[in-house]
């Protein structure tokens, strides 16, 4: 990613953005002597934070990037950061703070959709530009709230995606659906549980688990009893994933996980008992993030992964979590540059006009009646065992 006074181009490879996204006139300047103030709230201690963790790095890369080549128009970009550790009212009392105390212009996450439900209406009321990759669908209404931007997969795209390499690819029809106790996977298991019925398939078993629980074993003995031909996993808790994978290789259970990227985490390597116990686990998966039948990344992402060697370490954690981090610095960035402001209306009428934006995660397009703004062709499964420098190779059977 290239930076300069006169505007930053989007990504290692060099895309440049400008080039097909309309500048929006007439906007105040920014004081000279003015920061550009951006909230970062996410989980980064607790059981759900493995995937803040990987957010993390890319936002601080890409703020460390774009400060050292002269900042947003010559004005520095300083991150406030808020440790919600995954509790949605530190997530409330967090956002509060950046309203009414720091006064960020704009606000990228939660990154923990439990958190987001508490926090995207205080946002709204506040008109706070947000961007978010928060699955719950509920969470984008552009009439509810104008200022929230979703730069990830909804949970309707990701159950349809999730419940096809089932039911289509994987031709099982038994599935059981589990879940953590947080409020994102409240929604997400029997929203999947829906889509699975939808698709001529049936559901062997469904809860949601405490990502603390010690023992899975009770869950996985009632999934194995139910017949269940694949199990279907939707939690941010590497811990809990693991725990599961562990309890699957003690009963010798030939069952195939299928569900949350979070499965495909570095951490769930170091947590398995095993390496074998990792396999047969296929997790979503992004297009510019996976791995081609040439062995290598989309030209636009490899190039990004290779100038990262040394700076940000991709072993240990997933490469679309890394690149969105990346993303949305860039996308709230790219809105001062273009516009010369830092006001509500400025963010919200500019990201509006975005069609294409060429980012390393997704080319994600907004409108003002649309603020879902990935596209559903860029998702594909994966093997979640396959990890290299965090991107991963397609699932069996599934074709790109």
């Amino acid at each position: 990613m290239n930076v300069s006074r006169r505007g930053f181009t989007l990504g290692a490879a060099g895309v440049a953005a400008s080039a097909t996204l309309p500048t929006v006139l007439s906007r105040p300047a920014l004081a000279d002597s003015e920061p550009l103030k951006i909230g970062w709230l996410a989980a980064l201690t607790g059981p759900s934070s493995a995937p803040a963790l990987g957010f993390d790095r890319g936002v601080r890369y890409a703020v460390e990037t774009i400060n050292s080549s002269g900042g947003v128009k010559g004005r520095q970009i300083e991150l406030v950061v808020r440790d919600t550790q995954g509790d949605p009212t530190k997530a409330v009392n967090a956002v509060q703070d950046m309203i009414s105390r720091t006064k960020v212009h704009a606000i990228y996450g939660p990154t923990n959709s439990g958190e987001a439900l508490a926090t995207t209406p205080i946002l709204a009321r506040a008109k706070m530009p947000n961007m978010h990759a928060g699955f719950v669908d509920s969470l984008i209404d552009p009439v509810k709230y104008p200022n929230a931007y979703r730069m990830a997969t909804s949970n309707s795209q990701i159950n349809q995606a999730v419940a096809a390499y089932g039911i289509d690819i994987m031709h099982v029809k038994n599935i059981a659906v589990v879940g953590d106790t947080t409020g994102y996977a409240a929604t997400a298991v029997p929203a999947f549980a829906e889509e699975v019925k939808k698709r001529g398939g049936t559901i062997a078993y469904q809860a949601l688990i405490d990502a603390t629980q010690p023992d899975v074993m009770p869950d996985m003995l009632r999934m194995k009893n139910a017949n269940a031909e694949a199990i279907a996993v939707w939690t941010v808790s590497t811990g809990m994933a693991a725990r599961l994978m562990n309890a699957r290789a003690t009963l010798n259970w030939d069952v195939a996980f299928i569900g949350h990227p979070a499965m495909g985490s570095g951490e769930v390597g170091h947590l398995v008992e095993k390496p074998a116990n990792w396999s047969k686990v296929y997790i979503l998966g992004f297009r510019n993030c996976s791995i081609g039948p040439d062995g290598k990344l989309p030209p636009r992402t490899q190039a990004f992964v290779d100038g990262l060697k040394g700076k940000i370490e991709l072993k240990d954690t997933t490469l679309w979590w890394v690149a969105n981090g990346v993303d949305a610095i860039n996308v709230i960035a790219k809105a001062v540059e273009q516009t010369g402001s830092t006001t509500p209306d400025a963010f919200i009428d500019y990201w509006n006009t975005i069609s294409s934006y060429p980012g390393l995660y997704a080319d994600y397009s907004w409108s003002k009646t649309e603020h879902n703004g990935f596209p559903t062709a860029e998702i594909v499964m994966s093997e979640a065992n396959s990890q290299t420098n965090g991107a991963y190779r397609l699932a069996p059977g599934y074709k790109a």
